[in-house]
């Protein structure tokens, strides 16, 4: 006899199954399809579910979860920067660089319009923002006075951020070995990275504006 499991339970069940399954199959297919592969009847898939739509962003909110702790750990000054930024980036590294992370990532940004929207959008107002506005201080730099110097400082965080969310991208898309001790390669980079990036900073600040056209010449 099958023993009738609670709703709760069965709802975690069917949640963590397709994590699973989209994880390796990307969102394409039929509902039909997906409760045979998650191993329950397509009515039983409804039941929980009204639609695929969601069923996905249970998925999703499933995968992406946030921990505020890191937003206070990125603006504790009661910690030297580099070590912040270790700290934060090897905690995130835990969460991020899961097959189940980068590969719905991966599929949700090829095929899903918008779905990483949200996600990309809290990166950049409470983690790269800020980091860059803690690294300023640190380095005594003003704080960037003007859109030029704002998407200067996203592009400079960005491609820390990118190395690392790459490490995800090279196991799980590409098959390819990663180092075994992620913390200590997060602690290289973010070594390398705050050994160029004040002086890219300050060399940025000096810049002349652009000139503007000659009358007669536009």
């Amino acid at each position: 006899m099958t023993r009738r499991l609670a709703p709760e339970v069965r709802e975690r069940q069917i949640v963590l199954k397709a994590v699973d399954h989209f994880a390796t199959h990307g969102f394409s297919g039929s509902t039909r399809e997906l409760a045979r592969q998650l191993g329950v009847t397509q009515p039983l898939l409804y039941r929980y579910f009204p639609s695929k739509e969601a069923l996905i962003d249970r998925v999703y909110e499933e995968v992406y979860q946030w921990d505020m702790h890191w937003e206070s750990l990125i603006k504790d000054r009661a910690i030297p920067i580099q070590e912040r930024m270790v700290k934060f980036y090897s905690a995130y590294s835990t969460v991020i660089l899961r097959r189940e992370w980068i590969r719905i990532f991966i599929f949700a940004g090829l095929t899903r319009e918008g779905i990483n929207s949200k996600y990309l959008a809290r990166l950049r107002e409470r983690v790269f923002l800020p980091v860059m506005a803690e690294i300023r201080s640190a380095y005594d730099l003003p704080a960037p006075t003007g859109a030029k110097q704002r998407e200067i400082d996203l592009e400079l965080i960005w491609s820390l951020h990118a190395s690392i969310f790459y490490l995800g991208v090279r196991k799980w898309i590409y098959g390819l070995p990663v180092t075994d001790n992620i913390e200590d390669h997060i602690a290289r980079q973010i070594d390398a990275f705050l050994n160029g990036v004040p002086a890219a900073l300050k060399h940025a600040s000096k810049e002349p504006p652009a000139r503007k056209p000659a009358p007669g010449l536009t």
